[in-house]
């Protein structure tokens, strides 16, 4: 199977006997556990053979670039869960958006989206994309006038993210989908901070969903990994060409793995979920921290938004303490337990210091325009018992 992900899995069975099942696709030995297939390429009885493959008339695999079996069981195993038709395994996050966005623009396009980004996806959409002769517009994600005037001057792509990081601001994507088919545009979302077991946006109308399966479907920091699901006729207009071609491929190895972070994601995301709440009620009732934001609080500017899209608030709490950088700075060095990381959704609890890390290419007006003061701090929350973590941020808290 040249580019086509496996057939075999569960289907028809509940979320949790698929996330173990999906994609299953035993070889004759009749393993257990996924086999790992450590191929860059695959042999043919004949030359007609080959030549047949590469026309696409006999499906199988022809290059680990185009499809892997391992990267195939992983691919069918998220297809399930997202319930889209086609998912493609990417080498990281950054390379599935880039390639859902660049396989379907090109110079005179324009894109529209949310202000509120993870660093390197602003800088695509803000940097990346112009270069290409690409127009690009930013607009406040939550804004709803704001998405009705800048799709008013039509647009090939919508791109966001919700909840946005390190913010957290979430995005009405019913709204933003409605606008951005009325403009003849695709709807490109991405929801790495929600995970596909707490928020399913094809059900709200996006077009495209990327992850960075970095985060939390591996969880526990062992490799990177992206994916793109989609329909079948996007796959067959824009991203096959241009995935073949480009080469953003999973590694089988860094498959195999996602494959087995995927068993248990479900266990682990509804626990990080526990745990973050736990978090941001004890934070919201600490001295010197001036702000909390998480969407399961009360207190988020778009709760209600949250509980409609969203099945729990998510892993990622973040908060702003007085002081600025300098205090910032002072708690994270007298941190024990959490550690200094700006990765996120991994097992142990990690923090980072957004001004200075993922938003730094930033201009200071830039980032105080998103809310990313110089006193915000951006934590993970991981699997730790939870007292444990909410005693660590005490006694940073007070240094």
């Amino acid at each position: 199977m040249s580019d086509k992900t496996s057939k075999g899995g569960a289907g028809g069975f509940r979320r949790q006997t698929n996330l173990v099942r999906g994609g299953l696709a035993r070889s004759a030995f009749d393993e257990t556990s996924e086999a790992l297939f450590l191929t860059s390429g695959y042999v043919y009885g004949s030359p007609s053979e080959a030549e047949a493959a590469f026309k696409g008339n006999v499906d199988r695999y022809v290059y680990s670039r185009y499809g892997n079996p391992t990267v195939g069981s992983f691919e069918e195993r998220l297809r399930q869960l997202e319930g889209t038709e086609v998912c493609r395994a990417t080498a990281s996050g950054m390379s599935a958006v880039f390639a859902a966005l660049m396989c379907q623009l090109k110079a005179g396009d324009r894109v529209v989206a949310s202000r509120a980004l993870f660093g390197s996806c602003l800088y695509i959409v803000a940097e990346l994309l112009p270069r290409y002769g690409i127009e690009t517009e930013l607009v406040d994600g939550t804004d709803h006038a704001a998405w009705e005037a800048a799709l008013a001057k039509g647009a090939a792509c919508v791109f966001i993210e919700t909840p946005s990081n390190p913010t957290l601001e979430i995005i009405d994507m019913a709204a933003v989908a409605k606008l951005t088919h009325a403009a003849g545009a695709c709807f490109v979302v991405d929801n790495v901070f929600a995970t596909p077991v707490l928020q399913r946006p094809l059900e709200f109308g996006a077009d495209v969903v990327v992850y960075s399966a970095t985060k939390h479907i591996d969880g526990q920091g062992r490799t990177m990994g992206g994916a793109i699901l989609c329909s079948k006729q996007f796959h067959d207009d824009h991203l096959q060409i241009f995935y073949r071609h480009t080469g953003p491929t999973l590694s089988p190895f860094n498959a195999w793995v996602l494959l087995k972070g995927l068993e248990t994601l479900d266990l682990r995301v509804q626990r990080h979920c526990d745990n973050a709440l736990a978090v941001a009620r004890f934070l919201e009732d600490r001295p010197g921290v001036t702000r909390v934001l998480f969407p399961g609080l009360d207190s988020h500017p778009q709760a209600a938004l949250a509980r409609a899209q969203m099945s729990g608030p998510g892993s990622v709490v973040s908060f702003e303490v007085e002081g600025g950088k300098e205090r910032a700075f002072r708690l994270l060095e007298a941190l024990r337990l959490i550690d200094i990381s700006n990765n996120l959704g991994d097992a142990k609890s990690l923090v980072t210091h957004p001004a200075t890390t993922t938003h730094q290419r930033l201009k200071p007006e830039e980032r105080a325009e998103l809310g990313i003061s110089d006193g915000l701090l951006r934590v993970s929350v991981g699997l730790e018992d939870v007292e444990d973590i909410k005693e660590d941020l005490a006694q940073a808290l007070g240094a």
